[in-house]
């Protein structure tokens, strides 16, 4: 894969293609954002979508002291539409979540890698590509996904936060209940432990209230003014990989339950 001859290092970004996925993680375990770029794009979209922000009693005082010590930051985030990304991203700008603007990975599907112009954008907001196993088969994206573990946990070790949507796909089954979360976010964890960091786990539920059907997409209208509501955060994690997938679907429950009930 990293002879496919897509990708020289230094000279072009690597085409985010499966079977390039060598040359992909090599160039994202130490891509920068231009982060005076990326500020301004999250004001922006905040300015566009214009959230509001609760936070569950001390939260907001507890992930305060985590950004103000530069710890690198598990930001777990329930997933409801593609629009999810922008709102997100304008939600962190209007909360306690602005420090660590241009120094967060965001995972997000290879597929949005696709469009040059789309590109530039994830990639300003720090965007990480997935190849998930829905769009290639499991076996396929096997070895893929440990690649994208692995340079998570280096860029948390490198003080870096990493933000994911752990249920891997849009939640089209019931907004106010948080699905099956892999075990993904666990060994991120995991091993960015391992390689000597501390990450603490942020919870941040997101509400785009009442939705008569959920497996249909709500517009970019509809997604404006969301709920957004932060949980306690946990700067200390259990040990295993699948105790702190448990650990962080309990936690984002209840900050969806925030955002839910301040909608």
């Amino acid at each position: 894969m990293a002879g496919s001859g897509r990708y020289c290092f230094g000279m072009r970004h690597p085409e985010v293609v499966l079977d390039n996925c060598d040359s992909v993680y090599d160039f994202y375990r130490d891509h920068r954002q231009n982060r005076v770029q990326a500020m301004g794009a999250y004001a922006l979209l905040a300015r566009r979508y214009r959230p509001r922000i609760s936070y569950a009693e001390g939260a907001r005082e507890g992930l305060r002291e985590l950004t103000s010590q530069r710890r690198p930051l598990l930001i777990s985030i329930n997933h409801l539409s593609q629009q999810d990304p922008y709102t997100v991203a304008a939600a962190a700008w209007r909360s306690g979540l602005r420090p660590v603007i241009g120094r967060a990975r965001v995972l997000a599907k290879d597929e949005l890698f696709i469009d040059p112009d789309q590109r530039r954008k994830v990639e300003m907001m720090g965007g990480i590509p997935v190849f998930r196993g829905k769009d290639h088969g499991i076996r396929a994206v096997n070895a893929a996904g440990q690649r994208m573990i692995d340079i998570c946990a280096e860029r948390m070790a490198r003080g870096d936060s990493v933000a994911v949507f752990p249920e891997g796909t849009c939640n089209d089954v019931d907004p106010t209940r948080v699905q099956a979360v892999g075990s993904g976010i666990g060994h991120i964890a995991f091993r960015a432990m391992k390689l000597g960091a501390r990450p603490a786990l942020v919870s941040l539920g997101l509400s785009y209230g009442p939705r008569p059907d959920p497996t249909v997409e709500p517009t970019a209208e509809e997604v404006k003014s969301a709920s957004f509501h932060f949980g306690v955060p946990m700067p200390e994690l259990p040990a295993r990989p699948a105790e702190i997938a448990r650990v962080v679907r309990e936690q984002l429950q209840l900050a969806l339950d925030g955002a839910v009930a301040a909608y």
